[in-house]
């Protein structure tokens, strides 16, 4: 049995990992992709905390499934998680437009949620995280959204709202013939 990878794509502020939380509970079949990221821990997402050295020496080794580099940062999502996927499991991962086109040859049964928001709310939402001085917030914001991979398609999620709105969409696009 082969299962799905959940791909959550969209700028920094937009919600991804509120999304992810608020799926996983209305959806609790879903696995959740525990990202490796070369960051100190935080409280807003669970994720591994690793030195640069550590990140390497994994990715060097083959542990990464996917790895990229976004704002200075290593991410990877462990090659055991999606796993997962090819034994059945619907696995869902906050990633880089970056490792789209890897992401849909490695699973062909890929499911991208594009996350939008208005740029008010990404400006909010990024200033009170406290990561981030004001100068580099406007020039995240002011950076275009890369385009998705040719042959890549994706379900829009707008997340602008109440997160229910959200997850509504999100599990509409998760399962469309319930929605028909």
């Amino acid at each position: 049995m082969t299962g799905r990878l959940i791909a959550v794509v969209g700028p920094s502020g937009v919600g991804k990992d509120s999304l992810i939380a608020a799926l996983c509970v209305a959806r609790p079949g879903l696995v959740r992709a525990r990202r490796v990221i070369t960051r100190p821990p935080a409280a807003s997402e669970p994720f591994e905390a690793v030195s640069e050295a550590e990140f390497e020496r994994r990715r060097a080794a083959g542990g990464f499934a996917l790895h990229w580099r976004a704002h200075g940062l290593g991410y990877g999502i462990p090659r055991q998680t999606l796993a997962e996927v090819r034994e059945g499991a619907e696995v869902i991962a906050n990633l880089s437009r970056g490792v789209l086109t890897e992401a849909a040859r490695g699973y062909p049964a890929v499911l991208i949620l594009s996350v939008t928001a208005p740029a008010e709310v990404l400006a909010h939402r990024l200033g009170a995280r406290g990561r981030e001085a004001a100068a580099e917030i406007a020039r995240r914001l002011a950076r275009p959204a890369p385009p998705l991979p040719p042959g890549v398609r994706a379900a829009p999620v707008d997340n602008g709202g109440r997160i229910e709105d959200a997850v509504a969409q999100a599990l509409a696009a998760l399962s469309p013939e319930a929605a028909s």
